[in-house]
Formats: structure tokens, sequence, C-alpha cells
């Protein structure tokens, strides 16, 4: 059974980096669509960003994220990241990785083997 693990999150001021980190055990990432979500308070989970398994070659993001988040992977190390600059407090939530089983790139419901969450908070 896979089991996704994020980490890397913690307390920033806006305008800092933070880099997250989601480690797969029990199976191997290479051959997975991966995405990153996130949830505020009182908010549904979004999409963030996702990248495919052939080396990363595709990438999508989500709009207010463009420019500042960019998502990789090593596929070496079963790891995918998440390296967010440039953060805002609006970017504040619980940041979750997960395995893309559907077709959309963007739908929580296209996502399996969701991992345990890293929360990210940015001051104003």
């Amino acid at each position: 059974q896979v089991q996704l693990v994020e980490s890397g999150g913690g307390l920033v001021q806006a305008g800092g980096s933070l880099r997250l980190s989601c480690a797969a055990s029990g199976h191997t990432l290479s051959a997975a669509d991966m995405g990153w979500f996130r949830q505020a308070p009182g908010k549904e989970r979004e999409f963030v960003a996702a990248i495919s398994w052939s080396g990363g070659a595709y990438t999508v993001y989500t709009d207010s994220v463009k420019g500042r988040f960019t998502i990789s992977r090593d596929n070496a190390k079963n790891t995918v990241y998440l390296q967010m600059n440039s953060l805002r407090p609006e970017d504040t939530a619980v940041y979750y990785c997960a395995t893309k089983y559907g077709r959309s790139w963007i739908e929580t419901s296209s996502y399996i083997g969701w991992g345990q969450g890293t929360q990210v908070t940015v001051s104003s």
C-alpha cells in the first residue's frame, strides 16, 4: 500500500520561501502523475500544482501560484517537491500530496492516496 508523507511546512513571513517534500513508501512514484493540493480553514481542498510521471515533462499550476511555486520530482528518491517562493498570507493552508488516478489534472476526485498534510502558515 502506498503511503505518502508530506514535510517541510512551517511558519514564514510574507515574501519568504519554503520547500515541501512528498515522500512515498510502499510503491514507486516513478510511473505516477502527482499533485499538490491545499486546504485553508473553512474552505474546500483546492488544486495547487501537478507533474507528470515522465520526468516531469508536463506541469500545471493554479493561476494564483504561477511564477511563485515550482513542482518537481526526483524519481530516484521517490519524492515530489513543491518549491514555494514569494509566499503570501493567502497561501496559508494545510498542503497535501496525492497520486493522480483519474483523468482530470485539477479535480480532487482524480487523486488517491492522500498524505496527512503539512501546515504552511504565512504571516503578514
